[in-house]
């Protein structure tokens, strides 16, 4: 009987010797074949411009095609669903960012859990918004939310829809200031600011890129930018922190892998990311579309990604937001 016990166990280790082999292999000669880059929003927008732009830098830096696959839909949660789902091996990447955070507390029974199903892989870009209104509200920051005291449920904004992150960065304002506007939900950004600029809702929180035409030619005026220090391309708009202390909304991007990942995988993704957003080509591009680098490490980015969900929670559960 020991002789056969012995041979098992020599089997057994030697089994468990050869499973371990693929993935210390695939971390090491990663990656061998085209990678797929899942972003969540369509073709054209400023998520899908950035990944193309890091997607031409990562295949000449990894040696293999990226593949970007425009999913979108259910704001955001079906790209993570598909990425979520395939096989944990560094070839199925997901643009992340604040859609995903705010997910996690706006939709009750998704089928995954962002922290915890989410490797953190790199930071991207930060998307800058600004809080602006129609020529016709003439009031700086600090008399527009006197304004809005004055007059609770008389001032209107616009946003991107309930759930997103302009409509968060609205509540937040809302709860900041301690005043009360009314939301008013569209269908995406080009709605809301053609309704801004025609008077028919009096503020809105945009992208930065999206309303710097607008705001140059003075169809719409900046009453604030959303983001901790004030904008290059906006230097003489105050931040609304500066008003309301402690106040910050950006949105942020990253990227994600489905977890369990090997971390020889994640730390090489990694390091070619942020060696892209550190070159100054790449961050020429990026400026054009007033967006700055995110630069994290995994770790970082992991510590980020918790501390943005439980923030958006908490902004959720006061505005009692529901998916439309």
């Amino acid at each position: 009987m020991s002789v056969p016990r012995r041979r098992l166990l020599q089997l057994a280790a030697a089994g468990a010797a050869v499973s371990a082999l693929p993935r210390s292999a695939s971390a090491l000669d990663y990656p061998t074949r085209p990678i797929r880059w899942v972003v969540g929003f369509p073709p054209g927008g400023g998520a899908d411009i950035v990944a193309r732009i890091m997607a031409r830098w990562l295949s000449e830096r990894l040696g293999q095609e990226m593949i970007i696959e425009n999913r979108p839909g259910a704001a955001t949660n079906i790209a993570a669903q598909n990425v979520i789902s395939s096989p944990a091996d560094g070839y199925s990447l997901l643009w992340i960012g604040t859609s995903n955070a705010i997910n996690a507390s706006l939709y009750q029974n998704l089928p995954f859990n962002f922290v915890r199903d989410v490797a953190p892989v790199a930071g991207m870009v930060v998307y800058p918004l600004v809080l602006e209104v129609h020529p016709s509200v003439a009031a700086n920051l600090s008399q527009f939310i006197a304004l809005a005291k004055a007059s609770p449920g008389r001032i209107n904004y616009g946003s991107y829809g309930t759930g997103t992150t302009s409509h968060v960065a609205g509540e937040l304002f809302k709860t900041m200031a301690g005043i009360n506007m009314v939301h008013v939900p569209y269908r995406g950004g080009a709605a809301m600011v053609s309704d801004l600029l025609g008077g028919q809702v009096q503020a809105g929180f945009d992208v930065a890129a999206s309303s710097l035409p607008h705001i140059r030619s003075g169809a719409l005026r900046a009453l604030a930018v959303t983001t901790a220090t004030r904008l290059e391309a906006l230097p003489d708009v105050p931040t609304i922190g500066e008003t309301v202390q402690g106040y910050e909304a950006i949105a942020w991007t990253g990227v994600g892998v489905p977890r369990d990942t090997p971390r020889a995988i994640i730390e090489r993704l990694n390091q070619e990311i942020n060696a892209g957003l550190t070159d100054p080509g790449i961050k020429a591009q990026l400026a054009e579309l007033t967006t700055t680098p995110l630069i994290f490490t995994p770790a970082e980015l992991g510590t980020y990604m918790t501390a943005e969900t439980e923030k958006w929670a908490k902004v959720v559960k006061l505005a009692g937001a529901k998916p439309e």
